[in-house]
């Protein structure tokens, strides 16, 4: 790139997937947490984890908190690669517990649409929030 060019990738590559992939988790966390969006809410949530995907409460509980949590803090940039890695393993649980065995397109549940969203989460937990960030304003750069 030129010297004083427009270097989209360092200026607002992150912060575009960072807006949806926080969006996208924190919609699916308050379902769990809070009921919203036609969610079960906290006690749906951990029975329906439980009794269809085997998941006991403990992880449960981490997942909601990744997700959650992990959007707040992808979407707002604070703690980003923390919350990347959360919705990172969150979604790797998925892909393995419910998507595999469905093939690889969306149409039947399959891992397309999680595996894109890992892919977007370990690009943030790798490379960062970018420029326009929580964390260079609070851990100053």
């Amino acid at each position: 790139m030129a010297k004083g060019g427009f270097d989209a990738t360092d200026l607002i590559a992150p912060l575009m997937i960072r807006i949806p992939l926080g969006l996208i988790f924190l919609a699916h966390g308050a379902q769990k947490l809070l009921g919203l969006f036609g969610g079960q809410g906290l006690t749906g949530t951990f029975k329906m984890f439980e009794e269809k995907f085997g998941i006991p409460p403990i992880f449960t509980l981490l997942a909601i908190i990744a997700e959650f949590g992990g959007g707040f803090g992808v979407l707002s940039g604070f703690l980003t690669r923390l919350s990347a890695a959360g919705i990172s393993a969150v979604m790797l649980v998925a892909i393995y517990k419910i998507h595999w065995s469905h093939g690889f397109f969306i149409a039947a549940n399959g891992v397309e649409y999680p595996l894109a969203l890992l892919g977007m989460a370990l690009y943030i937990m790798i490379a960062g929030g970018g420029r326009w960030c929580l964390d260079r304003l609070v851990f100053k750069g």
